[in-house]
């Protein structure tokens, strides 16, 4: 039987779960999963993605990426090879580690995107192995936090606030709520631009987008406000659709 053909993302953004064949362990220790982060380092340089969370369990790692120049097929396929080659080599071993494909759901909204950072930091506590996700070392909780290494944790904190000390703050807040069930999150409908469009058409009236370039603040940010209180549309979907810039839009 012929393999579905996975579902492309218009952002370019995808949450990639990759599990151990036979859910078996993929790190026996801190020096798989640093060689794991290395391997994602070295190809993020030269293949220029751009890494927006990530969590290391014994046996599945969680990842969100944007892709760029290359498909996200042919990254996934570049960090896999290059692993599991060392992997085996050094456990002298043969054969594959990981189960089938990568599985891969697409991104389109900022929402979504929060949400899904959320559940994947969440995962070492929903598996007890720790209680709270800054002593878990292995996601990128921490470079949210602290420092970065190899995240790209601007496009994420902008969402909450152009302010990088309020942005930080208010993401610990929203990473400690309790977050929904990955498959709620899958069923979750979202909306595409077209649809987006429609609600904005609707809330103007016999207004054009290009008149809110040009209208007073008070007025315009109460638009931008309806939309963001109308069907859910993302931050940069209004940016997009309106022409006005992502902080205006962020902070009506």
């Amino acid at each position: 039987m012929p393999r579905t053909a996975r579902k492309k993302s218009n952002s370019g953004i995808y949450h990639i779960m990759i599990r151990g064949i036979n859910r078996q362990t993929i790190f026996e220790d801190d020096e798989d999963r640093i060689k794991f982060i290395d391997t994602v380092k070295n190809y993020k340089q030269k293949c220029g993605f751009n890494i927006f969370a990530y969590c290391l369990m014994d046996n599945h790692v969680h990842l969100i990426l944007k892709e760029n120049d290359e498909p996200i097929e042919k990254l996934m396929k570049r960090i896999g090879v290059s692993y599991v080659y060392w992997y085996n080599l050094k456990y002298k071993r043969t054969g594959h580690l990981f189960q089938d494909r990568y599985k891969s759901q697409v991104i389109e909204d900022d929402s979504y995107l929060l949400s899904v950072i959320r559940y994947i930091h969440q995962n070492p506590i929903k598996a007890n192995i720790t209680t709270s996700m800054g002593k878990y070392p292995w996601s990128s909780y921490a470079e949210y936090i602290g420092h970065p290494t190899i995240t790209d944790i601007n496009f994420v904190l902008e969402i909450f606030s152009s302010n990088p000390k309020k942005a930080r703050e208010l993401f610990a807040e929203y990473m400690d709520e309790n977050g929904e069930d990955i498959l709620e999150l899958k069923r979750r409908c979202r909306l595409t631009d077209e649809e987006a469009k429609q609600i904005v058409k609707q809330v103007l009236g016999n207004l054009s987008t290009n008149e809110l370039l040009t209208m007073e603040k008070e007025k315009r940010d109460d638009y931008l406000r309806q939309f963001k209180e109308n069907g859910g549309i993302s931050v940069r979907q209004i940016a997009r659709i309106t022409g006005i810039t992502f902080n205006v839009v962020a902070k009506a």
